[in-house]
């Protein structure tokens, strides 16, 4: 299928696998065609499982010409402020917990907007933390934490697909629950994913699905990608991504996302 580009005002990105290397950086390319993406009018989005200050801290260069989708789309921030806030109800986060629980391996975390919360952590669980999360502490349950709870994030040292699923997956009836990373599984409100916050920010923008262009590699993607007329799956994408995007790229190592912004900066009156 051909591309014209030209149409493109919105481009909207997960972080994780793909707008970061393997390494967890943000390139140096990307940082450059972003402004002059910027001169162009164009407005970027970052949208992830992550915790906003998580978000900012890998772009801080740029906070305030984005908007962050965070926390997998529980949370949208723009210049410090917030846009929307979708909660996990409180019954439902006492549900959540009793069965990740039960999980051998699980490692749960409670997401707040302003901080996150590990449930009984282990001290290689916390060293591992620190690259996700800039801002947690470490707590014994839930009655502990008073503010809204965004999502549950919880971590397999294996496989999130096969240590985590099978055990959550019967509370997708009343809840969002995604395999968001080879470790990781999220679950939060129905209405708490990627594809309706930008939902959301497309109707509020006037921004249609050939407007816009998105980038994906795992399944917490799937949504955002299903609204755009240029979806674009990593190299080294989850292989549901690969079926729902209508373009395939590059690696996230091979700057997969940096190589269609190029090709939309020509693109672009």
């Amino acid at each position: 299928m051909p591309m014209d580009l030209s149409q493109i005002k919105m481009v909207v990105t997960d972080m994780d696998g793909t707008l970061l290397n393997s390494n967890h950086e943000v390139s140096d390319l990307f940082f450059k065609i972003f402004h002059h993406l910027k001169k162009k009018g164009v407005l970027f989005v970052a949208a992830s499982g992550r915790q906003y200050h998580s978000m900012v801290d890998k772009l801080k260069l740029i906070k305030d010409d984005m908007l962050f989708i965070a926390e997998n789309g529980a949370l949208i921030m723009e210049k410090e402020t917030p846009v929307l806030s979708t909660p996990l109800p409180r019954t439902h986060l006492r549900q959540t917990m009793d069965v990740v629980s039960k999980i051998d391996g699980a490692h749960p975390i409670l997401c707040t907007a302003n901080t996150a919360y590990a449930v009984n952590a282990t001290t290689k669980f916390i060293a591992l933390l620190q690259e996700y999360y800039t801002q947690f502490e470490v707590v014994s349950g839930i009655d502990e934490v008073q503010e809204d709870v965004l999502k549950v994030a919880v971590y397999h040292f294996e496989n999130s697909e096969r240590g985590l699923y099978p055990g959550t997956k019967h509370l997708e009836q009343k809840l969002k629950v995604k395999v968001s990373g080879a470790n990781w599984l999220d679950i939060s409100a129905i209405d708490a994913h990627k594809g309706y916050a930008l939902s959301k920010v497309m109707q509020q923008r006037g921004i249609t699905a050939n407007e816009v262009m998105v980038f994906g590699d795992y399944n917490n993607d799937l949504e955002m990608l299903q609204l755009s007329n240029y979806s674009f799956a990593m190299a080294n994408a989850h292989p549901n991504v690969k079926k729902t995007a209508r373009f395939l790229t590059k690696s996230n190592d091979q700057q997969g996302v940096e190589h269609i912004l190029g090709q939309l900066l020509k693109s672009l009156p």
